[in-house]
């Protein structure tokens, strides 16, 4: 038998509503402040927190020191490169009433990171070769030119960048200037003709604190440097302020007691008719962040050398005036540079690595325990006058060139290519000076022949440290180790 069968649902029924409130209400409630009030604090147990803060602090350390070691991210590439890796420029700072006569010689950051100072004198502050055009600029006589020292407060709103919020004019050209560590008011300058000034930024009239003078005991050169160091007088928590000259003639460090010698020179380097005792001229200096004792120096004739503050070395000749004994602090030579050295620049992150640069067009990374460079890069952009490291990443580093560029550098890259190829000068003027902010870290600056000073702020890729950036450091430091 053969039988069909069929069924259906009843139709589906749907229906759409909409709901929506009509109706609003704002309040708003305050306390009113009626009679006399006091304000108490929380009562806290202060021995039961130390006692907490003790007993997690191992714990907490050893997380942190196995963060530091870990490697899980090493391989990780993030999306965001393009813009965490981005370097730019924040402001172009001049003097609008200088009219690109002077060039900017040398920069610094105060205490706080908020304000920059930049040096201008007439002369030109480092050794080129007579067809330069720069050379001009140098002197024949006592210096009478026109110089001065600029500032800007970066963290000011209404900044001018064209007009300085400090101009203190010199009578004579201001070759160097450093901020006082601590004192964000405090600035010490060195001057073409020897003489050794600080001011205080803070006073409203007259700005100079003190002042070397000219006599046998002072600088009779150009100042090409000064440096705070903390008082060698025991018990004393203040800060000395030491000096070199680099006249040829006349090479002194002082801190009233110490010179460097033709005696310290590279021995392929000395010559038999000049006398051992005759003083060489200094270029550039940078002490040891772990021993303030320790520094190196950068001379005229290319020599680097490793000095300590308690080296009494060979005493200087006769003919050096001076009402106190002066020796040599130096302890070690490395292999120099084929021409003057511009700059030298200790790491923060490892005791024997130092940089330096110089006419050789040379940029060179050394360790303190032997005497050739570890590394040696040549970017091929002309003469290279100011190297630093990075104040907070290992392995980055910067320097500037005769053709108005900076070069940044990472040495986790495995090339020495830099990573940042930058314009640091609006007319393509040679860049004289380099300075990182250490408050700021993200934040260095850059001032050309001309008067321009450029500030750049660098991306996260430049500025963010990882564990691996001072294992970079250490094995290649150790690589070149004989």
């Amino acid at each position: 038998s053969v039988a069909d069968g069929g069924c259906q649902t009843m139709n589906i029924q749907s229906e759409n509503v909409e709901v929506q409130s009509y109706e609003a209400y704002d309040q708003e409630v305050q306390t009113d402040l009626v009679g006399d009030y006091t304000t108490q604090l929380a009562d806290s147990d202060s021995k039961a927190l130390a006692n907490f803060l003790h007993l997690v602090e191992p714990m907490v350390m050893k997380c942190l020191a196995n963060n530091l070691k870990s490697r899980a991210f090493n391989d990780v590439s993030d999306h965001r490169e393009s813009v965490s890796e981005a370097v730019t420029c924040v402001h172009t700072l001049f003097n609008s009433d200088m009219k690109e006569q002077l060039q900017v010689t040398d920069l610094s950051w105060n205490a706080t990171g908020s304000t920059l100072a930049a040096s201008y004198p007439f002369c030109f502050v480092f050794w080129v070769p007579i067809t330069r055009k720069a050379i001009e600029f140098d002197h024949e006589d006592w210096c009478t030119h026109k110089a001065a020292l600029c500032t800007w407060n970066l963290d000011r709103r209404g900044i001018k960048e064209d007009k300085p919020d400090t101009v203190i004019d010199s009578p004579c050209c201001l070759m160097c200037i450093e901020f006082h560590p601590v004192n964000p008011a405090w600035l010490a300058g060195g001057n073409f003709s020897g003489e050794i000034i600080l001011w205080d930024l803070s006073r409203e009239d007259d700005l100079v604190l003190a002042t070397s003078g000219i006599g046998n005991d002072a600088h009779r050169e150009p100042v090409s440097k000064v440096h705070w160091i903390k008082s060698q007088s025991s018990g004393r928590r203040d800060y000395d302020i030491i000096s070199i000259i680099w006249k040829l003639e006349t090479g002194r460090v002082i801190i009233w007691i110490i010179c460097i010698m033709a005696d310290n020179l590279y021995r392929a380097m000395k010559v038999r008719a000049t006398r051992g005792d005759k003083e060489v001229g200094v270029t550039c200096i940078s002490f040891s962040h772990e021993d303030p004792d320790l520094f190196v120096l950068g001379s005229e004739s290319g020599c680097i050398f490793k000095c300590n503050l308690h080296a009494t070395g060979r005493p200087a000749g006769n003919y050096i005036d001076s009402s106190v004994p002066l020796c040599s602090p130096v302890t070690f030579t490395f292999n120099p540079h084929h021409g003057p050295v511009h700059s030298v620049d200790y790491s923060r992150f490892h005791r024997n690595a130092f940089l330096s640069a110089g006419m050789d067009q040379t940029l060179r990374l050394y360790s303190v325990l032997q005497a050739h460079p570890i590394v040696t890069i040549e970017p091929g952009d002309g003469y290279l006058f100011s190297a630093r490291w990075s104040p907070v990443k290992p392995s980055v580093l910067a320097v500037t060139t005769e053709n108005g560029n900076l070069l940044l550098y990472d040495l986790r890259q495995g090339q020495m290519v830099p990573v940042h190829k930058l314009e640091a000068s609006p007319n393509r003027q040679p860049v004289y000076s380099l300075q990182f902010n250490t408050q700021q870290k993200s934040i260095l600056a850059t001032g050309d022949g001309q008067g321009y000073i450029r500030v750049f702020r660098l991306g996260e890729a430049l500025t963010s440290m990882s564990g691996r950036d001072t294992e970079v450091l250490e094995e290649i430091m150790n690589t070149g180790i004989d």
